[in-house]
């Protein structure tokens, strides 16, 4: 536990609060806590990339502002706690909207901030690597199919079958040290340029 509160004090937070008592209470406990924070209201356009922690405050505001807002950076979204005063449909629609790794009710109490930021950072870490796995995946499976491409056009070509040319693939890629990946895109590539040139 005593890691994770550690990893907490490294944090840049930012609470999206107005400048009220309830802003001043959460600002002083996350504070308190170890991490950096700054107050900020209303809801600007641009997040800040140094911020890797929000609370924001979503009642009454427009989806599209905080979702705005969330992803104008350019960089992954970062920790999100969400910040209501009431719950109803439209608050709750809100919350998963944006994305909100973790909330807080209004007024907020001290004894809920700690782990409400615990909670947030390791759904954020989860959400991240499952991101990450899923973006592998994908590109493994792209380049797969590549390969299958690249050995189509030579079984087409040459009369062979699958395993033939797959060696064909890797024997040039050894040669000329490089990954087969690479043989098959520019096998893919002259394919491409040989049938501009026959439609030509």
């Amino acid at each position: 536990m005593s890691d994770f509160i550690q990893d907490l004090r490294d944090l840049n937070t930012l609470v999206v609060h107005e400048r009220d008592r309830g802003g001043e209470d959460l600002l002083q406990q996350v504070k308190r806590i170890g991490c950096k924070s700054e107050n900020i209201w209303p809801i600007p356009v641009n997040l800040e990339k140094k911020f890797d922690l929000v609370f924001i405050d979503v009642t009454n505001q427009p989806v599209d502002r905080i979702k705005g807002f969330l992803n104008s950076n350019g960089s992954e979204m970062p920790t999100v706690i969400a910040l209501i005063g009431y719950e109803n449909p439209s608050t709750l629609n809100t919350i998963f909207d944006i994305g909100a790794h973790a909330l807080l009710t209004k007024p907020v109490r001290a004894a809920g901030v700690l782990a409400s930021m615990l909670m947030a950072r390791r759904y954020w870490a989860e959400q991240l690597r499952f991101s990450k796995d899923l973006f592998k995946l994908r590109d493994r499976i792209i380049n797969l199919q590549k390969i299958s491409d690249a050995k189509f056009i030579l079984m087409r070509h040459h009369g062979i079958d699958d395993q033939e040319a797959y060696a064909v693939i890797r024997k040039q890629a050894m040669s000329k040290r490089t990954t087969t990946l690479e043989i098959a895109q520019s096998i893919i590539n002259a394919d491409g340029i040989l049938r501009n040139i026959g439609d030509s």
